[in-house]
């Protein structure tokens, strides 16, 4: 059996899917879209990709597919999504989910009435480092769960300049901001090792709001957030708190400590090395590598090694008609949207929002 694979997005397709897809056997990927058409020509070139297009409309149109992966501005993932259910194709979506839940409430109904698998692109669930947190937690290694820190900050977004004009990111219209880009995958990490979420405050702010594009020096309007910070009170007891930003002078990365009644786990975003340490003990320095990451051809970094395994995964449920052993669905991603909306609502109203 081979799967007949078609790809949304040139810029992640090139960067990631399309490497790991010649890792993955029975898998054929016939076509790939971009809205820049010499994007998709050259993706499609470099990879002997048979068709490309400048229009995702016409490639799901003219192609049988039985995977679409979608690597689109977020506005597109719910109708892109529909139109590939649809068509008979199942789907994995980048994230975050969609512009709002309610969107992403549909994409999961449509998903469950046509029997297709559905998965949402948290490739962080496969990363070794992350699983092993994931162990330490469900054992009780650490115990129960006092608070979560998580600190991500970068500087891509500090220079007025550092964007083109109208970046889709940087437009809440389109479903950019630092929420989605990053805030999805913390949510997604947290309600993984901790359990679900019952309430959410915070920020969602833009700090550079006046922009000039970074060739041709016009000034535009950005719209989305480059800066958030939210906390998230737990089902299971004890607080996680966020802070994102892209406006910082200097990128630290993403630091994550978490705190328990009987340890501590702290992971490095640099050297993806794990300080654990279980109470009245000293801690021990770990660090798991992923075995893809010797693999010819795949780019390097946790997220671009990370999606062979998942994609491994989606294609295995895929040829024994199951639904996904490991990752995150369609229902992981209405739940991580419903709070990156209540961060959204909490910035206006000033309040918690209870879930």
């Amino acid at each position: 059996m081979t799967i007949k694979v078609g790809i949304i997005g040139a810029s992640f397709a090139r960067a990631a899917y399309l490497p790991a897809f010649k890792h993955i056997e029975g898998v054929e990927v016939t076509s790939i879209a971009s809205f820049n058409l010499e994007n998709a020509k050259s993706c499609a070139e470099e990879f002997k990709v048979k068709n490309f297009y400048d229009s995702w409309e016409k490639m799901l149109n003219e192609n049988v597919l039985d995977l679409v992966c979608i690597a689109t501005p977020t506005d597109l993932h719910a109708p892109i999504t529909l139109k590939a259910l649809r068509s008979g194709a199942h789907v994995l979506c980048e994230k975050p989910t969609a512009m709002n839940a309610l969107e992403a409430s549909e994409m999961l109904k449509v998903a469950e009435e046509h029997n297709k698998i559905h998965m949402i692109d948290h490739e962080l669930r496969f990363n070794p480092n992350r699983k092993k947190i994931k162990e330490w937690i469900s054992n009780g290694d650490i115990g129960a769960i006092q608070h979560v820190n998580i600190l991500n900050v970068s500087n891509g977004w500090l220079s007025p300049n550092s964007r083109s004009k109208n970046d889709w990111w940087s437009l809440k219209s389109r479903g950019g901001g630092r929420m989605g880009a990053n805030g999805s995958h913390q949510v997604d990490l947290i309600r993984w090792w901790c359990g679900e979420i019952k309430s959410v405050f915070g920020q969602a702010l833009t700090v550079v709001e006046n922009r000039f594009d970074k060739t041709t020096n016009e000034a535009w309007k950005a719209t989305a957030d480059d800066l958030s910070h939210f906390s998230l009170e737990l089902t299971n007891g004890g607080l996680a708190s966020i802070f994102l930003s892209g406006v910082a002078s200097h990128a630290l990365g993403n630091k994550t400590q978490i705190f328990g009644t009987e340890g501590t786990i702290i992971l490095e975003d640099k050297t993806e090395e794990i300080l654990f340490a279980r109470k009245g003990e000293d801690f021990k320095k770990y660090y798991f590598e992923d075995e893809n990451g010797s693999l010819e051809g795949l780019n390097k970094g946790i997220w671009n090694i990370s999606v062979l395994s998942l994609l491994r995964e989606l294609v295995s449920a895929i040829k024994e008609n199951r639904s996904l052993d490991y990752g995150s669905t369609f229902q992981d991603g209405l739940k991580n949207q419903i709070v990156v909306d209540a961060v959204l609502e909490s910035t206006i109203k000033r309040k918690w929002i209870d879930l």
